[in-house]
Order: C-alpha cells, then structure tokens, then sequence
C-alpha cells in the first residue's frame, strides 16, 4: 500500500489530521526525515516495513494517541519519550515554562507537582537553570521523567519523589514557584472525551467532581513550602478561571489567570494576599 492509501484509512476513521499522523508515522518507522516521507508519498511501501507501519497505522485507526506509538514527543524544543503512563506533553503546558523562565533566576528552586513526564520541571531546569523536586504519586510516570531527566542532562539537577499531592509530602524546602499541571477535568464529563483520552492514564487526568480537587489540595498542603513572594503556577481548564480563582481567595490567594494562544484561560498564577 501507498502512504497515500494509509492516508485514506486514518481519514475513515475520523482523525482529522491523517497526512501529518501517517508521515510522522512513516518517518518513524522508516528511519528518515518527514521531507523524505514526503518526496516517496506514492511509491508502494513493501517488506519489513511495510508490516511495522501497517502495525502503526492500525494502531493509530483504532484512535490510540499519535505520541504513544512513536514513544516520543517534542515539548519546548526537547524530545522527550512518552507512554501510557503518563500524560502527552502539550503546546498549552509550554505557557508554565515560558512564564517561569521570564521570572526565575540560575539557582532558584522550584517543585513540580504532578510531573508525569517531568516536562515542566525539567525544561525549567535545562531553560532556567533552577533546581527542581519533582513529585507525582505514579512510579511508572516518575520512571519516564527519570528517563527524560537522563537523556536531556539535567539528572543532577532534579530529584523524583513519589507522593500524592492530596496528602502532601516530596517537597523539603521553600521554593520560588511550585508548578502543578494536576488533573482537572470533571468526572462527569470523563467518558465523553475524544476516544484518544481513553489512551491516556485517569489517574492524571480526572480532577473530581469539579474539577478542583487538586487545586485545592496543593493550595492547603503546599503553601507554607513556598518562599514569602512564591507563587503557584497552575494550568487550568478552559472552563475553570473564575473557580480557580473563588479556591485561592478562599485560602487567602489571590489569582492571575492567563489565555492561551487560543483565547481560552489556561494558566494561573497565586500568590499569597499583600497583609494590610
């Protein structure tokens, strides 16, 4: 079959971008660049690799994420490997990093709460120069984020701690920012999610029943870890600045909360109440 015939299957089943999905999967398992892909679209794609990429796209027809059959996913100019165990890092987490680049200083100290892939804190370490606790309550995840940690060469610079934020525990110090991408979808709205969600851990995913579960617990078991001007750097749902900011004015907070690229809320920053 052509690339163009595996094109056409991925359309039948509903995923919008199916010449991007097939090249990327043609590069993967062909060894070559995207460019190289494009100039052989129509030629008939035979052999080995023709058994490992009709593999891929089956996989991909089934509606399995894209990032979990090539294993890997860029995220703020880096590679890092991805699986199921942990969430795929996404353009809209870029927003984290970017703001606490603007703002931190080679040394500072900071956590990362909910690391999954270790994305955040290990951008942060190698694009900031900070040092950074790392702290999700998955083994396997924090098994990635060691991984991601090694390959991008910030190993010395972020230890993983395995804890659940709703308890507390993995951090040690006071820092200048905590960063937290936590679960935040309600779980009402759970099973009615794009079939590729379904690939990707509920653990990191669900934010209970209004989607603020995490949030406040970090906000009650994390605030005295932070520096008297720290900040947590939290990304939101779309639907959840006004709640956000209702959980930190509650725990004497205030709240910041920034779009994305799309006009959507997406970031927000807390930071304790100026005292009077």
């Amino acid at each position: 079959m052509t690339l163009r015939g595996y094109e056409e299957r991925l359309r039948r089943a509903g995923i919008g971008p199916a010449r991007s999905d097939v090249t990327a999967l043609a590069a993967h398992v062909l060894g070559i660049s995207n460019a190289s892909v494009m100039a052989r679209y129509g030629d008939e794609i035979t052999g080995d690799a023709a058994a490992s990429l009709e593999a891929a796209v089956s996989r991909r027809e089934a509606r399995e994420p894209l990032q979990y059959i090539i294993g890997k996913w860029e995220f703020y100019g880096d590679e890092y490997v991805v699986s199921p165990s942990c969430l795929i890092p996404r353009p809209e987490t870029e927003m984290l990093v970017e703001y606490g680049i603007s703002r931190l200083s080679r040394g500072d100290r900071i956590a990362d709460l909910c690391c999954g892939s270790g994305c955040i804190g290990i951008a942060l370490c190698r694009h900031a120069g900070v040092i950074c606790d790392a702290v999700d309550v998955s083994a396997d995840a924090l098994d990635v984020a060691r991984l991601n940690a090694e390959r991008l060469g910030v190993a010395g610079m972020i230890e993983f701690h395995n804890s659940d934020v709703t308890v507390g525990g993995g951090v040690s110090c006071k820092y200048k920012m905590i960063f937290a991408n936590p679960p935040y979808i309600k779980s009402g709205v759970m099973d009615a999610l794009e079939p590729e969600i379904s690939y990707e851990p509920a653990l990191a995913l669900d934010g209970g029943v209004d989607g603020m579960k995490f949030y406040r617990s970090i906000m009650d078991n994390y605030g005295d870890y932070l520096d008297a001007d720290g900040e947590f750097v939290f990304e939101i749902g779309y639907d959840e600045g006004a709640a956000i900011a209702d959980e930190a004015d509650a725990r004497g907070y205030y709240a910041v909360v920034y779009n994305d690229f799309s006009s959507l809320p997406r970031m927000a920053v807390v930071k304790r109440k100026t005292r009077e």
